[in-house]
């Protein structure tokens, strides 16, 4: 089956603490059906000082659920995405919208 949301995508967050938030996916986890998106879902990490890194407390972003996650559409929307075949070749689209992704 053809992924919906990819990374590099612009999303939104429609449930949990941080609702409303925009981000882009930074990575992607199909089989556990979760993402990461860049300044979503941040959690405070307490890491040991090495010889390259200084140590403390670090906030990372941590993985979330893609049913949580709608694209962004050129609107600046949520949108839910769809696909259709254009010229021979398999292409995602805004469903809002209809613009190919």
């Amino acid at each position: 089956m053809a992924a919906k949301l990819k990374s590099g995508d612009k999303v939104v967050v429609l449930a949990g603490k941080d609702k409303g938030k925009e981000g882009s996916i930074t990575s992607i986890d199909p089989k556990a059906g979760k993402a990461v998106v860049d300044g979503v879902n941040m959690a405070i990490r307490h890491t040991k000082q090495s010889q390259t890194d200084q140590g403390g407390r670090k906030p990372i972003a941590v993985p979330v659920p893609l049913s949580n996650l709608s694209m962004v559409d050129s609107n600046g929307k949520a949108t839910r995405v769809g696909f259709k075949v254009e010229d021979g070749k398999k292409v995602r689209f805004a469903k809002t919208t209809g613009d190919v992704i």
